[in-house]
């Protein structure tokens, strides 16, 4: 049986090219810094991000821990979304790798008020205060929302203003770029830093990207050793990521289009309820309106090959990849067509 694999874009297998580029690479020891590929890539990347430099790690995990570690001194206060994936999805990270504490805020489906973020800064050296020092935003968010350009300018704004650094977690930022019809550094002009992956919706098998000024990615360099990141023959890992950012990235609509069919069609359920207006890129959440089996729908779903998440806390999410097709869609469409019509 050919599965379908819903769970996430982050189960995406990397394509024949990508296959081919790893047994061909060209390789070095990366942390003596002498691998081309790895080298090749990270100048790529930077470029792409419009960022003086760029580093390549092993997870979007790592990249924004790290960013985190490196602009952070020890006891710092971090500003971020109260749903955004460094506090809910990143294992406490920020106060055991970092030492940082986390401030957060009440997010509207991921957009921080800029206001309200200015309004956390702490101002002037009170002896009772931590220092602010980072304001991380997220884009596409993990709920698959784009955040507005201009909520990320204003915050950008205030954040030189008060001469704290802004990160952005944007682990699926070609897909904010394609949803918004801009240029990805549209987008990261408003952050020092950025964290994009290389491992969802772009295919390739390992790794992410940390990018930022070059004096910045030296220290992030040196912290990433520290951590244990630091590769050796990488090249066949960072390959794929060069197809990830070339060839990837202009295919994305593809992905956003069948998530927007998936849910239109899903919409038309009596049972199932979708705010077809926050379906921006490859994701689809949606809840149920009625009780329903979930074991009974999760078995029905196993049994015509299709892996999907259970819902969680009454809602359930469905993602579109290069490996999802509108012929694979009909068919999930038809389980729960089924199974909801019983």
């Amino acid at each position: 049986m050919q599965w379908i694999d819903m769970r996430s874009d982050t189960v995406t297998q990397p394509t024949q090219a990508m296959r081919h580029a790893m047994a061909h690479a060209v390789v070095g020891d990366d942390v003596y810094g002498d691998d081309p590929t790895v080298v090749e890539l990270e100048a790529l990347a930077a470029r792409l991000l419009g960022k003086q430099a760029a580093l390549f790690v092993p997870t979007g995990n790592f990249g924004n821990q790290l960013a985190i570690f490196t602009h952070c001194q020890r006891g710092n206060e971090v500003i971020l979304g109260d749903d955004c994936h460094i506090v809910w999805h990143e294992t406490g990270g920020a106060a055991v790798i970092g030492g940082v504490q986390l401030r957060t805020i009440t997010s509207n489906k991921g957009v921080l008020d800029p206001d309200e973020i200015e309004a956390r800064i702490r101002v002037g050296q009170d002896v009772h205060w931590p220092k602010t020092g980072l304001i991380c935003l997220e884009n596409a968010h993990s709920n698959g929302r784009v955040i507005p350009l201009d909520i990320m300018q204003r915050t950008a704004d205030i954040a030189r203003r008060h001469g704290v650094p802004v990160h952005l977690d944007g682990a699926r930022v070609f897909n904010a770029a394609t949803y918004l019809g801009c240029n990805v550094q549209d987008i990261t002009r408003h952050a020092d830093t950025v964290m994009c992956c290389l491992s969802k919706g772009l295919a390739a098998p390992v790794g992410s990207i940390l990018a930022g000024s070059a004096e910045f990615i030296a220290r992030a360099r040196y912290n990433r050793k520290l951590l244990g990141g630091g590769w050796r023959q990488a090249g066949v890992l960072a390959a794929p990521g060069l197809l990830a950012l070339t060839e990837m990235t202009q295919r994305l609509a593809e992905d956003h289009a069948n998530a927007r069919y998936l849910a239109e069609q899903l919409a038309g359920m009596p049972c199932i309820e979708v705010d077809l207006d926050d379906v921006h890129i490859n994701m689809v959440w949606f809840r149920f309106l009625a009780d329903i089996d979930v074991s009974e729908l999760m078995a029905a779903l196993a049994a015509a090959g299709i892996k999907v998440n259970p819902p969680e806390a009454g809602r359930m999410r469905l993602v579109t990849h290069w490996q999802v097709s509108r012929e694979a869609i009909d068919r999930v469409l038809e389980v729960f067509q089924r199974v909801l019509s019983d």
